[in-house]
């Protein structure tokens, strides 16, 4: 993944200053924020993480409003698994300019981490959009990341849904034997123990069973609807990552969704967003063969008219 501002980037010394010994090779005894930012670069690249936070830490503490050296030490954060270190960083980032791409990336990649889902995928979408809106190019990790949260808070409600089948089933069992033993009791009432009925006992107790048996065989069909549903990512839309409704195709064979594309070709460009080569809408063609390819999915899945 190609971060840019993660890239090393040259800048001269200070003229005239003696180089002194200091925390890492090649640095003067006082650094510009330049020069750490540079270093901390080279410290990245070389996966030494923990010395190129330190680097980007004290240009920070340099140029407190640099936004760009808020963003690097927030993508050390997220490699070294310090994710609400990350959060604050891009945070402090955000409030410096609400339009970095990669403050938003990379604090929805933080907040995936920490399934705090409806957060990410708002901070990913936004990343999307301005990314889209810049003309730049992230090339498919910005969607990727957007398909893992939709994803994963999927899974979540899925998991919530059949643990909530689980115990409904469990309820009604448990209902259905407290009924039984109150219908026992009820025979049963103040006569001694010669004077019960044992085969109205066991037709209740047949009754029960059966109407056990009969539920469990309901709840047993929806085992395949108890398993995780997923929605492919060949049937989602490369700008919404929705399910695609109305797949037009452009002259560069991608897919959109045509609510999406005409959206993005009225606010931002008259481009392709993945190819950007050049489009306008009369360019895009239905899609036939993908809405076909939906509709049977939907019409197999009508689960995923809520995905």
């Amino acid at each position: 993944m190609n971060y840019g501002e993660l890239s090393p980037t040259s800048s001269s010394g200070r003229g005239g200053m003696k180089a002194k010994p200091s925390d890492h090779k090649g640095l003067s005894s006082d650094p510009s924020a330049e020069e750490l930012k540079s270093e901390g670069n080279k410290l990245y690249h070389a996966r030494k993480y923990d010395e190129a936070t330190r680097c980007y830490s004290r240009a920070i503490q340099k140029s407190p409003n640099a936004r760009v050296y808020l963003t690097n030490r927030a993508l050390c954060y997220i490699k070294l698994n310090r994710w609400e270190d990350a959060c604050r960083d891009c945070r402090r980032a955000l409030d410096i300019d609400s339009t970095s791409v990669k403050a938003h990336f990379f604090l929805g990649q933080a907040l995936v981490e920490m399934d705090v889902l409806e957060d990410a995928i708002k901070h990913l979408q936004r990343a999307s959009d301005l990314a889209r809106e810049q003309q730049l190019n992230f090339g498919d990790d910005i969607a990727h990341q957007l398909r893992v949260a939709r994803r994963k808070k999927w899974n979540a409600m899925e998991e919530k849904r059949m643990t909530g089948e689980v115990e409904l089933q469990a309820y009604l069992n448990r209902l259905i034997l407290e009924d039984r033993d109150k219908e026992i009791h009820r025979l049963r009432g103040d006569k001694s123990y010669d004077e019960i009925d044992d085969d109205a006992v066991a037709s209740i107790e047949r009754a029960a069973d059966s109407r056990t048996a009969e539920l469990n065989a309901l709840f047993s069909k929806m085992d395949e609807r108890r398993m995780k549903r997923e929605v492919p990512d060949y049937l989602c839309g490369k700008i919404s990552f929705d399910l695609l409704r109305d797949p037009v195709i452009t002259p560069s064979g991608i897919t959109y969704d045509r609510k999406d594309i005409e959206e993005h070709l009225m606010r931002v460009g008259h481009f392709d967003p993945v190819t950007r080569a050049p489009l306008t809408q009369d360019q895009l063609i239905p899609n036939l063969s993908m809405k076909e390819v939906v509709d049977a999915f939907l019409s197999e899945n009508e689960w995923a008219l809520d995905y």
